[in-house]
């Protein structure tokens, strides 16, 4: 990455997607090993429009329709479709669609000023549609995209709701090693963890013979304290026998 890092993807790569600051160089689940194989295709039936002017609008309530989708965006430009992708047997919405404005400023306008606004009690993402407009976008079914949930475990890093951290490093090299069946990279390794074993050893021993010590001591100190209660009792009874 380099000088040339940014926050967000020019180009869309699922290796990089499924890192959070981009670097990564191995697969992070499967579901970035399915993207990295995946052969994608935009739907020509469902985008035909300019790619420039069309915005990607998910996070929809599932009763929103086309006529809510115009209502909420017609105040930034005209408009020239509105679609609500739906469920191709049950005809329920997927909570994603798609608005094409006439012009490409009342889309960078739509895109600015209704990201997070809330249509039918839901808050909206907004952002560009990236099938046609981002060089090897692979969408999420197959494993790509971008966000996600924490829940599932695939992150996606790179886009608008999950921008790149920068890197510590970004010269950054992998620190990947081959290791033995013992998780050992090389015999530097395996003395290091040796050392490290042994001092680990050492100190448990040290705090053992402290704790050892201390008992001693507490039992030498118990010892002398009942010794000299049955002399105070010894002497009680001689005095009384006087």
């Amino acid at each position: 990455m380099g000088d040339e890092w940014t926050a967000i993807a020019k180009v869309y790569d699922p290796l990089k997607a499924g890192s959070i600051d981009g670097t990564d160089d191995r697969p992070h689940d499967r579901g970035v090993q399915r993207a990295m194989l995946a052969k994608y295709k935009p739907r020509k039936a469902q985008l035909d429009g300019d790619p420039d002017c069309t915005l990607f609008v998910s996070r929809l309530n599932p009763d929103t329709d086309e006529r809510s989708l115009l209502k909420a965006f017609q105040k930034y430009g005209d408009i020239v479709t509105v679609t609500v992708v739906r469920d191709i047997v049950t005809g329920f919405s997927k909570c994603y669609g798609f608005v094409e404005f006439k012009k490409e400023k009342s889309a960078i306008r739509a895109r600015q000023d209704a990201h997070e606004d809330v249509v039918d009690e839901r808050v909206l993402f907004v952002d560009w549609e990236f099938s046609r407009s981002l060089p090897g976008w692979v969408p999420r079914r197959l494993g790509g995209g971008f966000g996600g949930q924490k829940e599932s475990g695939q992150l996606r890093f790179g886009g608008r709701d999950r921008p790149f951290k920068k890197p510590i490093n970004l010269h950054h090299k992998s620190s990947y090693q081959p290791r033995d069946v013992r998780g050992y990279a090389d015999n530097e390794d395996r003395h290091k963890h040796r050392d490290r074993y042994d001092e680990g050893r050492r100190d448990k021993d040290r705090y053992q013979s402290r704790d050892r010590d201390k008992d001693r001591e507490r039992d030498s100190r118990d010892k002398d304290r009942e010794r000299d209660s049955y002399r105070d009792r010894g002497r009680e009874r001689d005095k009384d026998k006087d």
